[in-house]
Formats: C-alpha cells, sequence, structure tokens
C-alpha cells in the first residue's frame, strides 16, 4: 500500500511508520516538527525511516492547504490522520488553534482525499470525546453533549467532519477513539512519561485530585494493531474505540511505577485541574467486531517495558 500519515514523526505515527515500512508499504509522512514538545525529540523518531528507500518526509504544516493538496495529489491508498494539537490543558488556553490545526486542516485533508481518488480516510479522535459521561464502559452508541475542553470539542467536531465527507462523497472512513496511550516515544508532557522522569529524577510528582481519577491506559503495541487492522479494512464509515478496557485509579498507576522503576516517588498534591473527567472506560466489543482487535499488554508489564526503554534512551 501507499499510505500519507500526518503527524509522522509523533508517538504513534512514527511506530505506525515503521511497522508499515517493515510490511513493504510506501510511506510519506507530513509533520510540522512544532514546538508543543521538544522537535529533537521528533527528529530522533524519524531518524531509523528517513534511511528507508520507501520512505519520504514532508516537512509542513496542514494547515496549509496548497501542501496538503500537492502531497495528496500523488495519490494513496489510504491517509492516516494523526496530526493534531493534542492535549487537555493547552486547549484551555489555545482554543483558536486547536480548532484551526484539528479541524480545519482536517478539512483541507478530506477535500484533498475526495479530489484525488478517494483514498480510505482513518481520523485519530480521542476519548475525550466522551466527556462526562457516567455511562460505564463507553460506548460509540453513547450521546456525547457534553465535551469539557476544546480539545474534546475539536475531536468531536473533527468526526463530524469525516461523517460528512463519507455521506457526501462516498468517502470510506474510519475514526478511532484513543484511549490514553502510553509507551516508548510517549510525549514527554503526558502522565506516564512525567511521572517516570519525576521518579528516575527523585523529583515530585505534581498529584492531581484524591487519587480516585481512573484513566483505560492502552499500550501503543494494542493501538498499532487497531490502526493497522482498520487501515486494511476501511468500509463506510465506523467511529471505533481503541482502549484497554481495563481502567485504573491515578493512585494504582503510582504505585505500579513504583513497583516497575524500584524507586519511591515523591508526591505534591494538587486539586483537580479544569478540563479533566473522573474516568474513561473503553468498550471494545465494535473493534472486536470488526478488526479482531483484543488489548494484550498488561498495565504492570507495559509499565516496565517503557520504564526499561525510557532508562536505555538515557544512555
Amino acid at each position: 500500500m501507499k499510505l500519507l500519515v500526518t503527524g509522522g514523526a509523533g508517538f504513534i505515527g512514527s511506530q505506525l511508520v515503521e511497522r508499515r515500512l517493515a510490511l513493504g508499504d510506501s510511506i510519506v509522512v507530513i509533520d510540522d516538527f512544532n514546538d508543543f514538545y521538544s522537535p529533537a525529540i521528533k527528529r530522533r523518531n524519524v531518524e531509523a525511516a528517513l534511511a528507508h528507500p520507501a520512505y519520504r518526509l514532508v516537512e509542513g504544516d496542514i494547515r496549509d492547504r496548497e501542501l496538503v493538496f500537492a502531497t495528496v495529489k500523488e495519490g494513496f491508498d489510504a491517509i492516516v490522520h494523526l496530526a493534531a494539537r493534542a492535549g487537555v490543558r493547552p486547549s484551555l488556553s489555545q482554543p483558536v488553534l486547536y480548532e484551526e490545526v484539528n479541524c480545519v486542516a482536517t478539512i483541507h485533508l478530506l477535500e484533498a482525499a475526495v479530489a484525488f481518488g478517494k483514498p480510505h480516510f482513518v481520523f485519530a479522535s480521542s476519548s475525550s470525546v466522551y466527556g462526562i459521561n457516567a455511562k460505564l464502559p463507553f460506548s460509540e452508541e453513547d450521546p456525547i453533549d457534553r465535551p469539557v475542553s476544546p480539545y474534546a470539542t475539536t475531536k468531536r467536531s473533527g468526526e463530524l467532519l469525516v461523517f460528512n465527507y463519507h455521506h457526501l462523497h462516498g468517502l470510506d472512513a474510519a475514526c478511532l477513539r484513543f484511549f490514553t496511550v502510553y509507551g516508548p516515544r510517549q510525549r514527554p508532557e503526558m502522565a506516564i512519561a512525567k511521572f517516570t522522569a519525576a521518579i528516575e529524577n527523585d523529583e515530585e510528582i505534581s498529584f492531581y485530585g484524591d487519587g480516585t481519577s481512573r484513566r483505560d491506559y492502552t499500550h501503543i503495541d494494542d493501538i498499532l494493531d487497531g490502526v493497522e487492522a482498520s487501515i486494511e479494512q476501511v468500509r463506510g464509515f465506523e467511529i471505533v474505540n481503541l482502549g484497554g478496557s481495563h481502567p485504573v485509579t491515578l493512585s494504582e498507576l503510582i504505585a505500579l511505577l513504583e513497583t516497575a522503576t524500584g524507586r519511591p516517588p515523591r508526591l505534591r498534591r494538587m486539586s483537580d485541574q479544569p478540563g479533566d473527567v473522573p474516568v474513561t472506560f473503553a468498550d471494545v466489543r465494535k473493534a472486536q467486531r470488526l478488526y479482531g482487535y483484543s488489548p494484550k499488554v498488561s498495565l504492570p508489564d507495559g509499565l516496565r517495558g517503557y520504564v526499561d526503554w525510557y532508562r536505555r534512551r538515557r544512555q
């Protein structure tokens, strides 16, 4: 297959690219190496791929409509749209930027897809779209009318835009709702990466709330299994959860990291943060039915693997 991967230098995108190159795919990546976190990290993520003859990197911003159209015009079997402004908390202070990147730029890609061959379209959405949802686990059929951050709103808007282009133009598309992805190359501001670094450097961990908030942490390998299955099986329009389906509390996560690192964490207790939701919990039965998806990496195993990777990377 020939794939276009937006955000292909990031945490998820760079590892998807390496998997697909190993399978014989031809890959074009668009990434702007912005400073949301260190561009040097993303440069390191793409080092191996740059040496592959079936890989090409386009450095640019997906808000640039001409760049998007010129790239998509080459012709692709599928577009995997992973590029986004991520994170709940930064979206509270930069809502317009989040709207521009996560919605307007998504329209550029959808327009280009329709104009040039209608490649399968895979859109990376987020569990944040469920907002304050009392029903557990979260199902794709749940009403989602109470997002609690601009980030969540832009991701739901992205899903609706993708449906528009499916309905109006027959674009085959899948919107994948990722649940708290972790593992090697995780963005440094995310909880597991940030907590591990703090423990390893004997620094305090900012511990928000009373520790009872729960997250459905999902290992990168399980997420990539779902993404790859969706690439191969995009038909019509689907919204699909990809999660670990086993939420743990913040207190439990800290205890597991203490076991994985062999070091006691130092906590700095803080009040709840605006925009956070109390729990995320994926119902993955639809993913199992459509893609044969079954999360395999337990959180204790995944954390041990992440700590090992972190320590090797520091050497």
